[in-house]
């Protein structure tokens, strides 16, 4: 069944996004001061007792060309409001009733969506006596409140039960995390040193593979989310930054029921210079954070620069699956040779996920985008691998015989003896040996690459830990 959605709409400034946040029960809208710090439209599902719905917080309402970015953003808002089953429109309640107001609620009284005004910034009954002007604007719904200290909203739910569909509510997350950092335990125990771990892994429930789009500015990630939609669901436009917040939209791709995260550009830390970029940036982490599989999208015009590598080393340290779009490849005058080049590059720079998949594509006509999220969906389910304890100890048999391990300290051998894998997500491992501690780095890395070929897991984050076996002629204190 769809949800009933509620659509938060009104000049900028007004307190949309603390509203949002305020009804959804989580700070998930980036708030400040700074008119205009919405853009998109954001979606979050609000939960009253035995009623739910979807809330859709959207950019201020500004008149403006078509083709200018607050027109773009104000076309955004207006595919909202179709969209929506209700409007709230929210005023300042201290600022009093604008011309702005009266035009774009004259605006909204065209529309067939029903509507509630909200006089918003009422902290106390003088403000809330003086805002009565907006009884002016013509709805029979009027409710004075506080989004930000909560005063008023038990009056907004009143006003909001008539026309939500009641349904039983279910427990849901912007981000959801099923079991994406731990392992619930089976009977298998953990400090057998010889036990199979792998029995301790626990299918994911998750019914959604969550897909971040992260990169640079104007990347073109919001062009990629609207082509893969088919809609217009995200603003777009030449220019760099548009996007701030983490938005998701769920979708479905060759039955896959997949949510995808559209995330603002991330540039160097030096290089941020304001309050709401650096809350952005922090937004497009959790993403990641959060994320089963994330898609680095770069510009193949400028492809791979320090900042792309840097974004990407922060997906392999959050342990997530990852996929590289070269964005703009219809752009590129030398395909035949660039692609090879920009592989060894990555090869050399990613050795942790040395075969990550790099698919060219041009978001705006659509080029490869297919062959992108078959990419995304076989990188999903190699990020869930489970190996047999039987298959892991037989190539690590094979593994040193192909390469001995180098004599520890006091000239003695160094003998990896049980191997077993604890989770997934990305997949992890546990090698038991003599003296793993005296283990060089160089040959923990060629374990890992070995293991990665042996086994065919390109572009997933592996994790080997070793541990210490037990002497058996050690004396019992």
């Amino acid at each position: 069944m769809t949800r009933f959605k509620v659509a938060i709409i009104g000049r900028p400034n007004v307190g949309k996004s603390t509203l949002f946040n305020r009804l959804t029960g989580k700070q998930s809208a980036i708030v400040a001061d700074t008119p205009g710090v919405t853009r998109d439209r954001r979606e979050g599902l609000a939960v009253y007792g035995p009623y739910e719905f979807t809330v859709i917080d959207t950019a201020g309402l500004e008149e403006a060309p078509p083709q200018t970015l607050e027109g773009r953003m104000l076309n955004q808002t207006e595919r909202a409001i179709d969209q929506a089953d209700l409007a709230l429109l929210v005023v300042d309640g201290k600022a009093g009733v604008t011309a702005e107001d009266r035009y774009f609620a004259s605006w909204l009284r065209r529309k067939d969506t029903p509507t509630i005004l909200l006089v918003n910034k009422c902290e106390s009954e003088k403000v809330a006596r003086e805002a009565t002007e907006a009884y002016s604007l013509g709805f029979e719904k009027v409710v004075f409140l506080s989004a930000a200290h909560g005063a008023g909203v038990m009056d907004l739910w009143e006003e909001l039960l008539p026309y939500i569909h009641q349904e039983e509510p279910e427990e849901e997350d912007e981000f959801e995390d099923h079991d994406v950092n731990q392992t619930e335990l089976s009977d298998a125990d953990p400090l057998d040193e010889e036990a199979d771990l792998s029995k301790n892994i626990v299918p994911d429930t998750n019914p959604f593979i969550q897909v971040a789009i992260v990169g640079r500015p104007n990347a073109g990630k919001s062009t990629l989310v609207n082509q893969l939609l088919g809609e217009e669901r995200m603003l777009t436009g030449p220019e760099a930054g548009i996007t701030r917040d983490a938005i998701s939209t769920e979708w479905e791709f060759e039955g896959a029921r997949i949510k995808l995260f559209d995330t603002a550009g991330m540039r160097k830390k030096a290089k941020i210079t304001n309050d709401l970029e650096f809350f952005a940036v922090g937004d497009s982490l959790e993403a990641i954070r959060f994320a089963h599989v994330v898609i680095l999208l770069i510009d193949a015009m400028t492809p791979m620069e320090h900042q792309d590598l840097t974004i990407a080393d922060r997906i392999i340290q959050e342990g997530r699956a990852l996929v590289i779009a070269a964005n703009k490849w219809d752009l590129v005058d030398h395909p035949a040779l660039w692609l090879p080049a920009i592989k060894d590059k990555i090869e050399l720079s990613l050795s942790s996920v040395r075969g990550v998949p790099i698919i060219p594509i041009s978001a705006l006509e659509g080029n490869n985008t297919n062959k992108l999220m078959k990419s995304v969906l076989r990188t999903y389910k190699l990020w869930n691998s489970v190996i047999t304890t039987n298959q892991l100890n037989q190539w690590l048999i094979k593994a040193q015989e192909q390469n001995p391990p180098p004599l520890g300290n006091n000239k003695r051998p160094i003998r990896l003896k049980f191997m077993t894998q604890t989770k997934t997500r990305p997949p992890t491992f546990i090698i038991n040996g003599n003296k793993p501690e005296e283990l060089p780095k160089s040959y923990s890395r060629y374990l890992i690459q070995n293991l990665r070929d042996y086994f065919n897991l390109p572009g997933v984050p592996l994790r080997v830990f070793f541990r210490k076996s037990k002497n058996p002629y050690d004396k019992k204190k």
